[in-house]
């Protein structure tokens, strides 16, 4: 069987080829991968989000953005996070960033992985990214990522917890982000048995 290799794009053939294209893709290296869609509590993790940042950054200097925005990363990938916050400003028509602050994504079981290793390291590869959260879809819950100084910390957040963001002034409660999703309880199976 004969397999044709395609050549791989660089990212201004990208960037060409995505304005032609109905849907969203993003760009690892090489050439382009299809943004899928999401599910009900992804959609409302996203608006929760868009919500507490956007009236906690109302007057402020950093603005939160959404996933109609791509990144470009220092790997010259492009990346549309589920969100993030940027303090630069820019041009109305601009439809890339290329220092965003904080940076957000809402997992789910197809790109778990590509957002906890693949993205975390391009983010924190990026000078301007100061903390990369992951929000859990199917349970309360985030992940964070931190810079320290030429390192970075990591948290496990769940459900009482504050989700600390001091390089935009803001703390948001987790559970807010999660407001109007009820989550299933756990099989009773799941519990450890005492024995005699």
């Amino acid at each position: 069987m004969n397999l044709a290799l395609r050549k791989p794009m660089t990212l201004a053939e990208f960037l060409e080829w995505e304005e032609r294209q109905p849907m969203r893709y993003e760009f690892d290296g090489t050439g382009p991968a299809a943004m899928t869609g999401g599910t009900r509590a992804h959609a409302r993790i996203q608006r929760n989000l868009a919500f507490a940042l956007t009236g906690r950054l109302r007057g402020k200097p950093c603005e939160f953005l959404g996933s109609d925005l791509k990144i470009r990363t220092s790997e010259d990938h492009v990346r549309y996070p589920d969100g993030f916050v940027t303090c630069t400003g820019g041009d109305n028509a601009s439809t890339m960033v290329s220092d965003p602050v904080v940076v957000f994504e809402v997992l789910s079981p197809s790109t778990a992985a590509n957002d906890r290793i693949v993205k975390a390291r391009e983010y924190q590869a990026m000078p301007s990214v100061q903390r990369y959260v992951m929000l859990e879809q199917d349970r309360l819950g985030a992940t964070v990522y931190a810079r320290s100084g030429a390192t970075w910390t990591l948290e496990i957040l769940v459900e009482d917890s504050v989700v600390r963001l001091p390089e935009i002034g803001v703390a948001l409660p987790l559970a807010e982000l999660y407001e109007g999703i009820v989550f299933e309880a756990e099989p009773a199976g799941d519990q450890a048995s005492g024995g005699a």
